[in-house]
């Protein structure tokens, strides 16, 4: 995200600005921001954060599964080709993904298979804080869990991606 807003001002936005700006929090899924549009002002970032997450865990499993199917492989097709939103592109590179070995891209190529072969959706990790031998060890840790347990660890990821999101986004 290259630029910044304020709390203030995104609180005083049009619906549908306040809609694009926060459209790229969660991936590809404007209903969102959409769905809390009408609980402002929101007081802090956090309580921001905290609706967004609230109208997530109210719209069921098919919109969850829908919203993290809408985010990126790591290191995957789309990031080969630049198809990466501009968030999740700068969140990858933070992680070394573009820097990934012959072999470690290898891996996880046949990782990011496996795991949506198991599961029905890519694999998402809130990737800062990480770098690329954390990031393999996470999926083979996370390849273990069943399909319930790892829906729940992917919106855990999705929220605190949000969360970074929002705090670049949002100035006070």
């Amino acid at each position: 995200m290259s630029t910044t807003i304020s709390l203030k001002a995104l609180n005083e936005l049009p619906k549908d600005e306040f809609v694009f700006e926060l459209g790229g929090i969660f991936e590809h899924s404007p209903w969102v921001p959409e769905t809390v549009v009408g609980d402002r002002p929101f007081l802090t970032i956090r309580e921001l954060h905290e609706a967004m997450i609230s109208a997530i865990e109210k719209a069921g499993v098919e919109a969850q599964l829908k919203l993290i199917r809408a985010h990126p492989e790591l290191a995957g097709k789309a990031a080969v080709r630049g198809e990466l939103t501009e968030e999740s592109t700068h969140e990858q590179a933070g992680a070394g993904l573009d820097k990934c070995t012959p072999e470690e891209f290898e891996k996880l190529t046949r990782l990011n298979a496996d795991y949506n072969a198991k599961f029905g959706f890519p694999f998402i990790l809130a990737v800062r804080g990480y770098d690329r031998h954390g990031i393999i060890a996470e999926f083979e840790r996370r390849y273990g869990l069943n399909v319930e347990q790892e829906r729940a660890e992917s919106l855990s990821q999705i929220y605190k991606i949000g969360g970074f999101r929002l705090n670049d986004l949002i100035t006070v």
